[in-house]
């Protein structure tokens, strides 16, 4: 079992991107093969080195680790031509002297007789027939001779049975006048050096699949298996690109997202398990198989992908998150230390996001001075006298949880308050909101110095 992902780097990795990798990943880690990364860069105007950088961050980040690679075509120009020249050998090429400007005007008259544009066979060699003269000074590409009989055919694990008739399809050019081959021919040369047997990609390949298994068998090999799936689409409904307006897959860790989290997410853009909507990385991998992938296009909804985020959180251990948000608080200039996992646990439930996590705990770690509206809404008259109160009991008592729910009650049995008309300032005057969790919690993750400085501010 050996499947890959081969992306050409003319631009950042998108979720609807990664998809395509993260499929054939799971199905080879399912069935215990080899996944391969192949980075198909021939488009040497577009193709870039940052952009192959954010596909290996983008899947680091992801976990969707390769087992053999990356591998880059431009570094296997001399196999390509090594295979070129054993098809020529064979017969299976020739070379094609037709200009562009000839080619035009014969695509031009075809479509004007409402006929599909194809190439016509000028230069393919056939018993019996004279071949126009060789122009001077031109150079040939070489096209593949494509069976002119008979269909391409092939079980496809999303769409089902695609057949195609060889007659739909004219002689491929696999060769450019500079010798450089092209890409139908290096996929197949690849995926045949690679020993792939699954082939997991977009449906944007679907029309280059029978061409690809025509070169398959004339140079005596099966093809693989095919999937193609489905199109992401954006929030309005668009495929997914960056002109359309999507985000570089690491713009989604930068902004707090977890890993496991956007596997989940991205699993359920076009595969399910039942009615399951959360799960880990490991029941994924088990469950996995290419019988359950979807047939129609799936539409990203970043409301939903916080969503799933927000239930990761909430089962991620608190020293893990804290893992994500030290870094985040460090970048804000403050110094966490070993308080910052009880403070994630504490307040992840509240949180879609570390990015919003972090800014909770960046609460514990430096001043915090309310707002305007929030004091003059809470912190009222009547009740500063309870606050003080509170203070008193605070600066006497044990600086645990329970004893500073006890110096609460006491205030509130004193004061005859009830917990909202007095939790609700101390939380604004502490930490700026007058939601938090449980304010005993909150209370003994700060220094009671802290603490008995914000009640007293005011």
């Amino acid at each position: 079992m050996r499947t890959r992902f081969a992306p050409s780097p003319t631009g950042f990795i998108h979720l609807g991107n990664i998809r395509s990798a993260l499929y054939p990943w799971a199905f080879a880690r399912s069935q215990g093969g080899d996944f391969i990364l192949r980075i198909e860069d021939t488009d040497l105007e577009r193709s870039s080195q940052a952009a192959v950088d954010v596909i290996l961050e983008g899947m680091a980040w992801l976990g969707l680790s390769h087992d053999e690679g990356p591998f880059y075509q431009m570094q296997r120009m001399d196999r390509y031509r090594e295979v070129l020249a054993q098809m020529q050998a064979q017969g299976l090429v020739y070379p094609c002297y037709m200009s562009v400007a000839d080619l035009d005007a014969l695509r031009e008259r075809q479509m004007a007789a409402k006929e599909k544009p194809r190439y016509d066979g000028t230069w393919r060699p056939e018993p019996g027939k004279v071949l126009p003269p060789v122009p001077e000074g031109v150079k040939p590409v070489l096209r593949f001779r494509n069976p002119q009989g008979g269909v391409v055919a092939w079980d496809d694990k999303v769409k089902g049975r695609i057949e195609i008739a060889n007659a739909e399809l004219d002689d491929l050019v696999i060769a450019r006048p500079d010798g450089t081959p092209t890409y139908n021919f290096c996929v197949v040369v690849d995926d045949i050096d690679m020993r792939i047997t699954h082939v997991i990609r977009g449906d944007d390949h679907v029309n280059n699949t029978p061409r690809q298994i025509n070169i398959f068998r004339a140079l005596g090999v099966e093809p693989p298996v095919y999937a193609h799936l489905p199109t992401v689409l954006n929030e309005q409904g668009e495929k997914m690109s960056k002109r359309n307006g999507a985000k570089p897959v690491t713009q989604f860790r930068d902004e707090g997202f977890l890993a496991d989290a956007v596997v989940n997410y991205l699993a359920r853009l076009g595969w399910s398990h039942g009615d399951d909507e959360i799960f880990s990385r490991e029941q994924f991998l088990q469950w996995f198989d290419l019988d359950h992938l979807g047939r129609s296009a799936a539409q990203f909804d970043e409301a939903k992908l916080r969503w799933v985020n927000a239930q990761h959180m909430k089962t991620t251990p608190d020293a893990t998150l804290a893992q994500h948000v030290q870094p985040q608080l460090q970048a804000m200039g403050l110094t966490p230390d070993d308080r910052l996992p009880a403070i994630c646990g504490l307040f992840k439930d509240r949180c879609d996001t570390t990015v919003i996590l972090a800014a909770w705990a960046a609460k514990f770690y430096q001043p915090v001075v309310p707002a305007a509206e929030e004091l003059a809404q809470h912190v009222t008259e009547p009740v500063r006298p309870a606050i003080g109160q509170l203070a008193s009991a605070l600066a006497a008592c044990a600086w645990d949880k329970a004893a500073i729910a006890e110096a609460i009650k006491e205030t509130l049995r004193a004061t005859g308050l009830k917990m909202p008309q007095l939790a609700m300032p101390v939380r604004v005057l502490v930490l700026g909101t007058p939601q938090t969790p449980s304010l005993d919690a909150v209370l003994a993750l700060l220094p009671r110095e802290d603490v008995l400085g914000r009640l007293s501010s005011v």
